[in-house]
């Protein structure tokens, strides 16, 4: 009975002591912060640009404007601002990640070693 209060005693106070972060975490949470705002923009951005072009193409096919030429005229503008988006939005992304990765490149590189040596 006595060991297990000792177990149990171990255990609470682990619960309460401050918590070191490991090497391969802190590589995780660098890799993360690398990535994560590029994604985060090539989705948003990706969704509107998804979003612009199924109104563009929304209003070609049905009698949504004043007009039918005019529908269809800003239609046809609207699909070609939202697939240009789409197409551009790989580049911007590729953009992103390569500032993003040169910025932190030492930093990780650096820690990289650090844990290879171990």
């Amino acid at each position: 009975m006595e060991n297990l209060d000792k177990v149990y005693a171990k255990r609470i106070a682990e619960e309460y002591a401050p918590k070191t972060a490991s090497k391969v975490v802190r590589l995780k949470k660098l890799d993360q912060k690398v990535k994560k705002p590029a994604n985060i923009f090539a989705f948003t951005f990706g969704t509107v640009s998804a979003l612009i072009l199924g109104s563009g193409m929304s209003m070609i096919m049905t009698d949504f404007g004043p007009s039918d030429i005019i529908g269809l005229v800003l239609g046809i503008i609207l699909g070609v601002i939202g697939l240009t988006a789409c197409v551009i939005n790989y580049p911007i992304y590729s953009l992103i990640l390569k500032t993003r990765k040169e910025k932190y490149a030492f930093e990780i590189t650096e820690l990289a070693k650090e844990i290879s040596e171990e």
